[in-house]
């Protein structure tokens, strides 16, 4: 059974918000400057990535597994959007959804890495929110 279209929209609204917050976090942390816990700039890029492309996914009616993913996500993305593509290096975020979150599973996270995280986030959130707005959602 297919949702209302304005079930599914508020639901794409509600990831893109999630996300964005994850962004504005991510970029905030950055001013926190040598006092900045870069792993976590670059857990919420991953999420903000992450959340952008399950809205795209909601959108399309692509049921999707509880994933951190980027490739995987990509992926399903791939029959109904001609720009995944263009964001592969986007899957380099799947490494700090869960590493950068427990001890002894860390990685070494400096400054450029969260910096190059941030930028791979917003790359996705700008291609996939074009897609949504393309798509009628009220963003």
């Amino acid at each position: 059974m297919t949702a209302p279209r304005e079930e599914v929209v508020r639901k794409v609204q509600q990831w893109a918000l999630y996300a964005d917050d994850d962004l504005r976090l991510a970029q905030h942390g950055l001013s926190m400057g040598s006092e900045c816990p870069y792993r976590l700039v670059a857990y919420h890029a991953q999420q903000c990535a992450e959340k952008y492309l399950k809205a795209y996914l909601v959108l399309q009616g692509v049921d999707f597994p509880f994933t951190h993913n980027i490739s995987l996500l990509l992926e399903l993305c791939e029959d109904s959007a001609g720009w995944v593509s263009t964001l592969y290096e986007a899957e380099r975020l799947s490494r700090y959804a869960i590493t950068t979150r427990y001890p002894h599973e860390d990685r070494d996270v400096s400054v450029e890495h969260g910096r190059q995280a941030i930028d791979l986030a917003v790359r996705v959130r700008d291609i996939v929110r074009t897609e949504l707005i393309r798509a009628g959602i009220d963003l």
